[in-house]
């Protein structure tokens, strides 16, 4: 099976994986939305901000260093194993012990139990990581594609009972808890491999000599993702946090659906075309192409109908919630359209470049939302957004060195989907003005959603009927992913 075979059936079992899984996901969110307070999801962010940081050093990068390695052998699965292992079983005691000092600085005394619970997923996950680059290395997607979605099952339902059960918190620590745990699980009876008791010194700084790189990004990541959360819930308090969380979770539920599902299959695809840089950019325009083509409508429409998304779907408990959702839809177009860059630098052997960019990018955000956190999560979600889009030319030139993408090319891709997506708004924004007095939230909301997609697809049509017709025939193949995956 030649790649670019290989690419496509990774990726129709990474739209399964990521829609089925997110939808799933998204109804058990839903729930617990409407059963838990605030506080609750607050609580568990909070706790969250903590382990992100901590899991950065669990697998030393070696995940990504395995799947980009074109020649891999035996030690180096052995020694990235137990390397993973040692770390998983020392950041776990870490935690346990420092679960009372890292509540003490939030001030925060029930974050402790949460803490010490969740520390032990450094261990569960420390034994996986290596399992799930054997798997990504062979585009294995529907093995990953299924573990994920009996996963989010059980640990789903885990949830909602012990919701229902008035166990408040410990709900959602539970489901994360069950969750990590089914997918080592499943990745474990997946794979034949078994680690070896053997440890190679120069296999390990093979991995290493990649996987510092990813250790920092991951660091820098980290700033650049969580300081939002982290000053929030310093400042403003764990109530405040979770109106934010649940707007932060909805971006991070669009972005997994629209970007993900391509991105998961992108950096062992890149790496098998790391050798062949026209068919390497020839991947990379289309990839991004065909991303914005559904990432810029989804997260415009979104933030055009926040209030009745917010209202209908969660309930009028999260109205806090609204202004930082809408502010955040736009971050999840910038995304879209740099969401493929790491994949790039990292399949051309280049994560420094990746590194310093998240540097630069980490300590502006921090900056900027430092200076108004004050002003509450909206503020802090307009300095976050403000941001990212201001750091996005710099890595638009960095990938130009790197594979060669003239900025002009690559930014002649996106003027349809851009022109299709105002249209697109405006028609919302007027149906709205038209019918918001005669309809309720729900209703409105779906109406909304309906003219909204009419209204893109035909705008597509008349913008651009080559591109169009391109998309009608690849919808077609992804219906017949039956007969791709057998």
């Amino acid at each position: 099976m030649s790649i670019k075979q290989k690419a496509v059936k990774g990726v129709v079992w990474s739209v399964i994986q990521n829609w089925g899984s997110q939808a799933v996901s998204l109804i058990v969110f839903l729930i617990l939305a409407r059963l838990l307070t605030p506080e609750a999801f607050g609580l568990v962010a909070l706790a969250n901000v903590f382990l992100a940081f901590m899991q950065i050093f669990t697998e030393q990068g070696f995940t990504k260093a395995l799947i980009q390695r074109s020649k891999l052998e035996p030690e180096h699965l052995d020694t990235a194993f137990w390397s993973n292992l040692v770390g998983g079983v020392l950041l776990t005691i870490i935690g346990f012990l420092g679960a009372k000092y890292i509540a003490g600085i939030f001030a925060q005394p029930k974050l402790i139990p949460i803490l010490k619970c969740l520390c032990f997923l450094f261990f569960v996950n420390s034994i996986g990581h290596v399992h799930k680059a054997i798997l990504s290395r062979e585009l294995a997607f529907k093995i990953m594609a299924i573990r994920t979605l009996i996963a989010i099952f059980i640990s789903g339902l885990v949830g909602i009972i012990m919701a229902v059960a008035g166990l408040g918190v410990w709900s959602i620590v539970s489901q994360q808890m069950v969750f990590e745990s089914v997918v080592v699980l499943i990745m474990w009876q997946a794979v034949d491999w078994r680690p070896s008791f053997k440890f190679s010194g120069q296999h390990f700084r093979d991995l290493f000599s990649f996987g510092i790189n990813i250790i920092g990004l991951k660091f820098l990541k980290f700033l650049n993702k969580r300081s939002d959360n982290l000053l929030i819930g310093y400042f403003l308090g764990e109530v405040a946090l979770g109106y934010y969380a649940i707007a932060y979770r909805v971006l991070q539920v669009m972005t997994q659906l629209l970007i993900g599902t391509s991105n998961q299959v992108a950096l062992p695809t890149f790496s098998k075309l790391q050798e062949e840089p026209e068919r390497f950019r020839q991947a990379f325009y289309r990839v991004t192409e065909l991303t914005s083509l559904v990432a810029f409508p989804a997260f415009v429409g979104m933030a055009t109908l926040t209030p009745e998304l917010v209202v209908s779907v969660f309930g009028e408990q999260w109205i806090s919630s609204i202004p930082v959702m809408r502010v955040l839809a736009f971050a999840g177009i910038i995304h879209s359209l740099s969401y493929f860059n790491t994949s790039v630098f990292m399949a051309m052997g280049k994560p420094i470049w990746k590194l310093w960019l998240t540097l630069f990018e980490a300590i502006f955000t921090l900056i900027a939302c430092l200076l108004v956190v004050k002003w509450g999560i909206a503020a802090v979600a307009c300095a976050y957004v403000i941001s990212i889009y201001l750091v996005f030319p710099i890595g638009l030139g960095a990938i130009n060195r790197v594979i060669g993408v003239p900025i002009l090319i690559y930014l002649q891709q996106f003027v349809t989907p851009a022109i299709a997506t105002l249209i697109m708004a405006a028609v919302i924004f007027l149906t709205k003005y038209l019918l918001v007095e005669a309809i309720d939230a729900k209703i409105l909301l779906i109406v909304g959603t309906v003219i909204g997609v009419i209204t893109y697809g035909l705008a597509i049509q008349l913008l651009n009927p080559k591109l169009f017709q391109y998309l009608l025939e690849l919808l077609l193949m992804v219906r017949s992913r039956k007969k791709l995956v057998k």
